[in-house]
């Protein structure tokens, strides 16, 4: 399954970036909300999580957010996720990069996150910044959050459809991707930018670059490698593969 040139790749290479996006945790039952996944209660999930439904009916965006995060309190990482992990243990310089607010890598145990779309468990006060992993609050009015702090409303720490990406976390993850020596891309669409562009940003600059995806997308035809199959299958074998290198 894995070319010699990858296992040659990794064993000698000081610096590797992983992308993952929500093939990664829809192995772990994650709704994805596109396609038929992608009403809840009839409301439309792409006009539900924008800005405008967070000012104009706050009731229902939180009874939403608050809905996914108690799904996503019964929701365990899989092996895709723990074999990043033995990965991360394995190389002395490891990215995570993830589009995914679930929280699912930290709970499997990885250290170096760059969550470029937010992390759905932190909470912040739109007022005053204040920030907290706080589930529930105190002060509620109609099941919305205020900020202990300044009575300012609360809302949850991602990127909604329609909001930039955090200018930080962008470019730490572009500059991590321009001096890797390994990338892989994982389970995500590679359509959605600005993190479509990664991959090639890793690629012009001499990376070495696999995909891992239970379907072909636009990065494949680029890719030096490109594996199909889910990555809770394939990533536990590589990393197998890795360790009786050690």
């Amino acid at each position: 399954m894995f070319s010699k040139k990858l296992i040659q790749r990794l064993n000698h290479s000081s610096s590797v970036v992983v992308l993952t996006g929500a093939g990664i945790s829809a192995e772990s039952g994650v709704p994805t909300f596109r396609g038929k996944d992608g009403l809840w209660e009839n409301y439309n999930v792409q006009e539900l999580a924008t800005p405008e439904a967070f000012n104009e009916n706050r009731e229902t965006f939180w009874k939403f957010y608050n809905w996914r995060r108690k799904l996503l309190n019964d929701i365990k990482p899989n092996l895709g996720h723990y074999a990043l992990v033995d990965l991360e243990n394995f190389l002395s310089d490891f990215t995570l990069i993830t589009q995914n607010v679930d929280n699912l890598h930290q709970k499997a145990g990885s250290k170096n996150v760059i969550e470029l779309h937010g992390n759905i468990t932190h909470t912040y006060c739109i007022d005053c910044n204040f920030r907290t992993n706080r589930d529930e609050f105190e002060d509620e009015v109609d099941g919305i959050p205020r900020c202990p702090e300044c009575n300012g409303y609360m809302r949850p720490d991602v990127v909604l459809f329609g909001e930039t990406l955090d200018p930080e976390c962008l470019t730490k993850a572009q500059e991590a991707s321009a001096t890797c020596e390994v990338f892989f891309s994982i389970g995500t669409s590679s359509l959605v930018e600005p993190a479509a562009s990664l991959p090639y940003v890793a690629k012009g600059n001499g990376a070495y670059l696999v995909e891992i995806n239970t379907e072909q997308t636009p990065l494949s035809v680029t890719a030096d490698e490109a594996l199909l199959g889910k990555s809770g299958k394939i990533l536990p074998l590589l990393v197998m593969i890795l360790d009786r290198f050690r």
